[in-house]
């Protein structure tokens, strides 16, 4: 099963001139004792390239998986992955732990996916074989998915493709990502109400679709 795509890209550590290169699928080793999301943006800011590795580490699978969902474009999702995670590093020295970091992390996807729609005239037609590419995602935390729990992921993935832009990102930061409505309301920019109100349908739209 392929894993999410070896990308080389370029970060530069707080306070150094050069730039290292990092690699999408580089193994990251994963310790319990980890401190959270906000102790390891505000270590990077102050010149930790490990608390970096860290984060990236814990968010870059389910980061590419939001993308690919909306981009259903590999080549898409690779350089807007990039773009996101530039921005990161672009901003570490102003970030404040106001909000929490996952929700600032898809706030900055959210706004990028939407740069990059405002630009096209239309979406790109999926390639074929998206479905299987979405589904072979490996995320070492998790067992390799069955057949039939690939093809439930692919009904449901057809299903998420009728859906609204706004009602998709709203159901996925809240199903695959544990948002809480505050939190989407910071991705979104939109009330907790709005919402509250676009996961409902959504959710109503998915049920009808996804009946026997």
């Amino acid at each position: 099963m392929p894993a999410a795509p070896a990308l080389v890209w370029i970060s530069r550590p707080a306070g150094a001139a050069g730039f290292r290169l990092w690699r999408m699928d580089s193994p990251i080793a994963q310790d319990t004792a980890q401190p959270d999301d906000q102790q390891l943006m505000l270590a990077y800011a102050a010149g930790d390239e490990n608390a970096f590795a860290t984060l990236y580490g814990r968010h870059r699978v389910p980061l590419y998986r939001f993308l690919l969902r909306h981009l259903r474009n590999e080549a898409l999702a690779d350089e807007l992955f990039q773009d996101i995670w530039q921005k990161i590093i672009s901003a570490r020295l102003d970030w404040k732990p106001d909000a929490p970091f996952h929700a600032w992390l898809y706030r900055i996807a959210h706004n990028r996916l939407n740069d990059y729609w405002r630009a096209q005239k239309h979406r790109p037609a999926a390639p074929e074989d998206a479905d299987a590419r979405i589904a072979s995602l490996r995320d070492d935390n998790n067992p390799e998915r069955e057949l039939s729990e690939f093809e439930e992921r692919r009904r449901l993935q057809r299903a998420l493709e009728d859906l609204p832009d706004e009602q998709r990102t709203v159901l996925l930061l809240r199903l695959e990502h544990e948002m809480t409505l505050e939190e989407i309301g910071e991705v979104t920019g939109h009330g907790r109400e709005t919402v509250k109100s676009r996961l409902r349908y959504a959710m109503d739209k998915l049920r009808a679709r996804l009946k026997p």
